[in-house]
């Protein structure tokens, strides 16, 4: 999840430049952009087959809903494959070279100018920047043009029974998904999306559509799959609802004497996680801007930006709802 957030603020910071004051080519479209998925922790509840998951489920369909449901949906052995080697485990000087590319910054700054009434109504609705939300339909889904080929069904399907190391996550998100399908009236075979089961724009779990998407071009629908102001709506929602302060900072650069390193170098091992605070790293030594208060919380993190070479980085609030 690091390098997805290191990705969006180096995106953010062009967009924040470009979007007012660049003037950029015309680009060639592409579909590159791999969907990340939101972590979750197995406990007791999941169950090893379909059988007893439907037992535990009647409240959300009947047993012959589920048999039928079941025997529609196809295994995908290459999405255990796919999930047990995500893009994001890739070096980060690797990583951002594919996506933090030009051309991805490029595109990003056309599809903000061409939905810019709606990116600055979120951001307005919501406390959010709009190169923040821009940013995220550029790594989730590069603006829409990628939002997976799997059928969310047999995607949800494998990894709700096969993917053991998560099988209580997915098979809610099984449940939340068949609950979303009825509500919108919509065929539960009718939706693509990720390896992970995450569609639309933002690549929203049925479980956060449920939960935060918004209707943001006033048509009655929260249609995060067409409609770029819905999907700026509901990423501004979302992380509205997870504490993002307006105005505040997301990351501040560090610069790091080799004696700063080993202490740093333990710190950013740590689970990503708002442990510190500002003050405990003004005592180690490190110049962090006045602007930036003492009881903030914080937590470190760093970048290999060639082979054993890194840049450090203090995360804030901002960074750690992102």
């Amino acid at each position: 999840m690091k390098n997805w957030t290191l990705w969006l603020i180096t995106a953010t910071l062009f967009f924040q430049a470009a979007c007012t004051t660049q003037p950029l080519p015309e680009q060639s479209t592409s579909a590159d952009a791999a969907p990340s998925v939101t972590p979750s922790t197995e406990n007791a509840s999941s169950c090893g087959d379909p059988m007893c998951f439907m037992s535990r489920s009647q409240h959300i369909a009947t047993q012959d809903e589920w048999m039928d449901f079941f025997n529609q949906t196809e295994y995908k052995d290459n999405i255990i494959e796919i999930i047990t080697r995500p893009a994001t485990s890739r070096p980060w000087y690797r990583f951002g070279a594919d996506n933090a590319s030009a051309k991805r910054i490029a595109d990003g700054v056309a599809f903000y100018r061409q939905n810019r009434e709606a990116a600055l109504s979120a951001e307005k609705n919501y406390g959010v920047p709009a190169s923040t939300m821009t940013a995220i339909l550029g790594i989730e889904t590069h603006y829409g043009r990628n939002m997976g080929s799997y059928r969310v069904a047999d995607a949800l399907n494998t990894l709700a029974f096969s993917y053991t190391k998560r099988l209580d996550f997915f098979q809610d998100e099984l449940r939340e998904f068949m609950q979303m399908s009825r509500e919108l009236g919509r065929n539960p075979f009718e939706f693509s999306g990720s390896y992970a089961g995450a569609m639309g724009m933002p690549q929203f779990m049925p479980s956060s559509y449920r939960k935060w998407a918004k209707d943001g071009d006033g048509d009655g629908f929260a249609d995060i799959w067409r409609s770029p102001a819905d999907a700026y709506a509901s990423i501004g929602n979302y992380l509205q609802q997870h504490g993002w302060k307006t105005g505040g900072a997301v990351f501040v650069p560090l610069s790091v004497t080799p004696a700063q390193m080993l202490q740093l170098d333990a710190l950013s091992a740590e689970k990503t996680a708002l442990n510190h605070t500002v003050s405990e790293f003004r005592q180690m030594g490190l110049s962090i801007p006045p602007h930036i208060q003492d009881d903030e919380k914080a937590l470190i993190y760093r970048l290999e930006t060639a082979p054993n070479e890194f840049s450090y980085y203090l995360g804030l609030n901002n960074f750690w709802v992102i």
